[in-house]
């Protein structure tokens, strides 16, 4: 399945139903009056988080949506039928934006939430309404509210406790592919990784969900390489994992390049909490490791963690730090309520 995360779609609800004008007139029956019932209310558009969604690629060969308008009234005071509600299935993490694409309107991180996106447009009132003891025979009835139509900006950001940063072949689908079953695409030539992948991470009774995200190059916030499109699938991580090639003679370099792509991006990505780990060292000696080791941790501010992904050397420490960290950033954050909404 291709991966989409983002898509513009069109969203209509349903018209109000006429009013009705209508007297009673049934043989040997006195004093008939009005009777005209209401319309009925237009169908209304929600989004609602699906589990078990993990693109948005139904929204590519669809952009419109529209409710059903609600139906005209009826003598002997009935009243017309309301317009079918339309609900838009999104995956748990999409965020819904106006037409500008920056003012947030919902934004879906728990299952079965549903949010009201555009209400349907109410009934108009039959002339039964209108009838008052100086106006026993109103000839009025209202029209029914007219519909709503506006675009929106339908944005996904996966939901994973710890996401994998570093420059092409840094190694990230390997060590995704070590520690999860995940099976990514992986080959020596850069942006091997097109689409963000999520993995599973399973830490002895614990378990964490690990996203790889395509490789950052400098002036990627300017659409160099990939761009920063897929850097928004981590600003909901709890901590980043950075890793950096081994075999690269540069490695401070290498650290530099993705951290200011990172602070350029904003959205307080460069202020997460993050574990640097120099990776391919099984094709390193013992001194290069020291020395890029060494040049690692001057340049990160912390001690970098020595791995390989092929061989799995040093991954449980790095695992067992991850989870710490995740641990420590759910005690800090409170989980938020689903609302319930009713008509």
């Amino acid at each position: 399945m291709r991966f989409l995360d983002q898509a513009k779609i069109h969203i209509q609800s349903g018209r109000g139903g006429d009013g009705c004008v209508s007297f009673r007139r049934e043989k040997y029956v006195e004093f008939g009056g009005p009777d005209g019932g209401d319309g009925g209310r237009g169908g209304s558009v929600f989004g609602e988080a699906v589990a078990g969604l993990n693109t948005l690629i139904d929204y590519r060969y669809q952009q419109h949506f529209k409710a059903e308008s609600g139906k005209g009234g009826a003598g002997k005071g009935r009243s017309g039928r309301a317009g079918k509600d339309i609900v838009l299935k999104l995956p748990v993490g999409t965020q819904v934006f106006e037409e500008d694409n920056e003012t947030l309107i919902a934004d879906f991180t728990i299952p079965g939430e549903r949010v009201l996106l555009l209400a349907g447009g109410d009934g108009g009132r039959g002339n039964t309404r209108f009838k008052s003891a100086t106006n026993q025979a109103p000839r009025r009835a209202e029209p029914g509210r007219e519909s709503r139509g506006q675009w929106l900006w339908i944005r996904l950001k996966l939901l994973a406790d710890a996401g994998l940063i570093g420059l092409p072949n840094a190694g990230k689908s390997s060590l995704l592919s070590a520690v999860t079953r995940a099976r990514p695409k992986i080959a020596d030539y850069p942006f091997t990784t097109l689409k963000p992948m999520l993995g599973v991470v399973y830490a002895g009774a614990e378990e964490f969900v690990l996203a790889d995200i395509p490789g950052l190059i400098e002036g990627a916030h300017k659409g160099a390489g990939l761009g920063d499109r897929f850097l928004g699938h981590i600003e909901r991580c709890r901590v980043l994992l950075h890793l950096v090639d081994g075999t690269c003679e540069d490695v401070a370099g290498a650290y530099r390049t993705v951290r200011e792509e990172l602070s350029r991006y904003g959205q307080g990505l460069a202020d997460k909490k993050e574990i640097v780990a120099l990776n391919k060292c099984d094709l390193l000696t013992p001194e290069e490791i020291a020395l890029r080791k060494a040049a690692l941790d001057q340049a990160s501010g912390r001690k970098a963690y020595t791995i390989s992904a092929v061989t799995r050397a040093g991954l449980d420490a790095v695992l067992a730090k991850l989870l710490t960290e995740i641990r420590s950033g759910k005690d800090e954050t409170v989980a938020p309520q689903a609302e319930a909404w009713s008509p």
